[in-house]
């Protein structure tokens, strides 16, 4: 498996000849530094969960009618893009195939914001090797404890260092993606992984440094 990251928690895995895209939001697409238009070949689009920073509307859009991509989400993922006129596969919990990946769905709490209501929200484990938690730090994703790599926030409203720091311990992975840092210019992002990466690597995590949209690296399936 492949994973590349687009810009903030938008994430492309590539397994042979099929890709998955995760959470394609609007601060990957607002400043022209990455085209939908490189997502044509995608064959599954799985959302997270309906904050804007991870669903683009318009962009999604555009990328469902030149790939014809599967939507998949949660019921309140499936009724905000019905809206927009986009038909989404519900799926919530339990173990389903699309394509190459395997997919284990596992309902989580989004970590707490300053808002009246919390998204619905839905983490995701693939091929047992990639976990994208999503906006949530719940204890319920301690089932996947000792994962491959975990896509970590960094950088957020509701988190700080000492909670990612503690998070990324708790769940062990042999390597983590950051995500959810897309609004950072690039000298922040780059001081932000430079404080991160000693410290996950005293407890024997890797940290892989994305900087530049399509960045990435391979991981081995199971």
């Amino acid at each position: 498996m492949r994973i590349d990251k687009f810009v903030h928690s938008c994430l492309r895995l590539t397994v042979g000849a099929d890709r998955l895209l995760f959470d394609p939001g609007k601060f990957s697409f607002v400043d022209g530094r990455v085209d939908p238009a490189v997502f044509s070949d995608v064959s599954t689009i799985v959302l997270t969960h309906g904050h804007p920073d991870h669903i683009d509307p318009d962009a999604l859009g555009r990328i469902v009618q030149a790939s014809g991509a599967t939507l998949v989400g949660n019921g309140e993922v499936a009724n905000k893009l019905s809206e927009k006129g986009l038909s989404v596969t519900v799926f919530e919990e339990g173990e389903r195939i699309f394509g190459a990946f395997r997919l284990q769905a596992q309902a989580v709490a989004h970590e707490p914001i300053l808002s009246d209501e919390s998204p619905q929200l839905t983490a995701f484990l693939v091929n047992d090797v990639f976990l994208n938690p999503g906006d949530s730090f719940d204890s319920r994703l301690d089932r996947f404890v000792g994962v491959e790599v975990l896509a970590l926030p960094v950088m957020a409203p509701f988190l700080t260092e000492l909670t990612v720091h503690a998070f990324a311990k708790r769940m062990k992975p042999k390597s983590v993606m950051p995500v959810h840092d897309g609004y950072a210019r690039d000298y922040f992002l780059k001081q932000r992984y430079d404080v991160y990466e000693p410290y996950l690597d005293k407890v024997g995590i890797k940290l892989h440094r994305p900087m530049t949209p399509g960045d990435g690296f391979d991981v081995a399936d199971q």
